[in-house]
This record gives structure tokens, C-alpha cells and sequence, in this order.
């Protein structure tokens, strides 16, 4: 059986822990005020870092927005011969309507296709000089929520043995280009977020190890009346989350300037696929994510920077 100490510690007074935390997060505010151009550099160096991959998102994100929930939905269109009769466009429009991956399915009569038409200036002498009418019917059919795209190929041969059809113009080649554009932005988002973090957790463990070589004896006179590898480590912790914290406010502003220049020709794009923008930078959960992340870097590159510095001084 062990002996009892001879001289046990006295009890922890309650909320110490409390206070010792408030006191470190104090101290830490007081050296980042005291090194305001340095933190500055910090700070934007950070947010510089976490503002592309950041940025990229929220552009990944409406791109996908635009391919899930395009209000046309893909489809295709199917034209009849000219002079067909219009009943065998309600009829092919009725056998597509029974199919459980068609939602809507139109026809266009002759007339009404002439009367697009008209609506163009470039056509309506044109269109004047001719005798009749030559646009043919047509049909447009599009897919129903939850039916992948793959299966605009099978529908658009189904509609095409069809009697009186002359062709099957499939709508999903800018789909496709669009689902390919928008991958291309979601991956270079992460390969950018995993760089630009990498990068953010070494200049947050630089800055902190410039604060350590600023404290280095008061961390040895810590170390030899006692303290505990935690206690030394608090301050450089709270340290790093202030530079994180602040690189992820910064962050916030570029990306709002960025998006500033950019939403005027994004909406314009975004507005020839019937879609509306929506930058929501100032959403909580984005804003939430992204000064998390810079927080989590921060005390991750000055929990590197303890570990190394300290360890290599004997200290921790």
C-alpha cells in the first residue's frame, strides 16, 4: 500500500479552470495587440488561403444547383415530318405521358412554331415570302424528378420509332457539359482546400514559433518550478486559434469582395440556363464551416509549432 503524501495538495478552488482559461485568452489578446502589424500579416495571409477554395465552393455549389434542379429538367424534342398529321403527335404524346420517366410532354403545333418564329426579327421577312407553312410539329418531353439523365437515349429511340418521325434532338449535351464543369470546380475546391490548409497550418506554426523564441525563458522558468506540459502549451494554443480566427474573418471579406466583381457576369450566365444565382456567403452554416476550419487550422499549426519547438528545448 502506498504512503499518503506528507503533504497533499490543497483542493482546487472552484471554476479555477474557469479563470486560468480567461486569464490565457487575455494574455493572448494582449501580445496579439502588442504585435498588430505581424498579426495583420498573419491574418491575411490566412484568409488568402482560405478564400479561393472558399470561393470555389460556393461556385461548385450553384453549378450543382443548376444541373439538380434546372426547372426544364433534361429532356428532348421530337419533330414530325412536314404535313404530318397532328394527331399522331398527341398520340406519341399520350404514350410517353404513361411512362413513369416522362413528366411533361408538349406538343407544338405547326402554327404555333411559325409563331416563335415571327418573334424573330432575322426570320419574319423571310418567313413572309413563302407560301405556307414549312415548320413541321413537334414534341417536348422532359424527364421526371429522380430519372438520371442516362436514360434520355433509351426514351429518345422509343420516340423516334414513332410514325411520321423525322428526328430526336436529345437536350442534354449542356447538361453534360455543365456536370463536367461543375466536377471539374468540386475537385479543384478540395485539392485547393487541402494546399491552401496545409499552407495555413505552417504559417500559423511559423508565427507561433517566432512567440515562443519571444518567450522562450519565461517558458524555461515555467518548465523549472514545475508546470505542466498542458499549462506551457495553453497560451500558444489560444494564440493559434486567435490567428486562425482572424485569418477566417479576413477570409470572409475577400470573399466578399470577390464575389462583388463577379456576381454582375455570373448572374448573366447563370440567368441563359433559367437559374438564379445564389451566392449565400453570409449563410451560418458556410460561415459557421469556414471560420471552424480556420480556427481548427490555427490551433493545429500552433499545437506543431509547441510540439517541435518545445520538445527540441526539453522542455515539454
Amino acid at each position: 500500500m502506498a504512503a499518503a503524501e506528507p503533504w497533499p495538495p490543497p483542493p482546487r478552488p472552484p471554476f479555477a479552470t474557469l479563470r486560468e482559461h480567461r486569464r490565457v485568452g487575455s494574455d493572448s489578446l494582449v501580445f496579439v495587440s502588442e504585435h498588430l502589424g505581424a498579426t495583420l500579416l498573419v491574418w491575411l495571409l490566412i484568409g488568402i488561403a482560405l478564400a479561393l477554395p472558399a470561393t470555389l465552393y460556393l461556385l461548385q455549389a450553384n453549378l450543382g444547383a443548376i444541373a439538380d434542379e434546372w426547372r426544364g429538367r433534361p429532356g428532348f424534342s421530337v419533330y414530325f415530318e412536314v404535313g404530318a398529321d397532328i394527331n399522331q403527335a398527341h398520340a406519341l404524346k399520350r404514350d410517353l405521358l404513361a411512362l413513369p420517366d416522362i413528366d411533361q410532354a408538349t406538343v407544338v403545333t405547326p402554327e404555333q412554331a411559325l409563331d416563335e418564329f415571327r418573334g424573330s426579327v432575322a426570320v419574319a421577312d423571310a418567313l413572309e415570302l413563302l407560301g405556307e407553312n414549312p415548320l413541321p410539329a413537334s414534341l417536348r418531353a422532359t424527364l421526371a424528378d429522380g430519372v438520371p439523365a442516362t436514360r434520355l437515349s433509351s426514351l429518345a429511340e422509343r420516340a423516334a420509332a414513332a410514325d411520321a418521325v423525322e428526328e430526336v434532338v436529345v437536350e442534354k449535351l449542356w447538361l453534360q457539359r455543365l456536370a463536367a464543369l461543375s466536377a471539374v470546380v468540386d475537385r479543384m475546391a478540395w485539392m485547393l482546400a487541402a494546399l491552401f490548409g496545409v499552407g495555413a497550418a505552417l504559417i500559423t506554426s511559423a508565427s507561433v514559433r517566432l512567440a515562443i523564441e519571444g518567450r522562450l525563458e519565461e517558458l524555461r522558468v515555467q518548465r523549472l518550478v514545475g508546470a505542466a506540459t498542458a499549462f506551457i502549451r495553453r497560451p500558444l494554443l489560444y494564440l493559434g486559434a486567435i490567428y486562425g480566427l482572424g485569418g477566417g474573418i479576413i477570409a470572409a471579406m475577400l470573399i466578399a469582395a470577390a464575389l462583388s466583381a463577379l456576381e454582375g457576369p455570373l448572374g448573366t450566365l447563370f440567368d441563359s440556363y433559367g437559374s438564379k444565382l445564389e451566392l449565400d456567403w453570409m449563410a451560418p452554416p458556410f460561415m459557421a464551416g469556414l471560420l471552424g476550419a480556420s480556427v481548427i487550422l490555427g490551433l493545429a499549426g500552433a499545437f506543431l509549432a509547441a510540439r517541435t519547438r518545445l520538445k527540441s528545448l526539453a522542455v515539454a
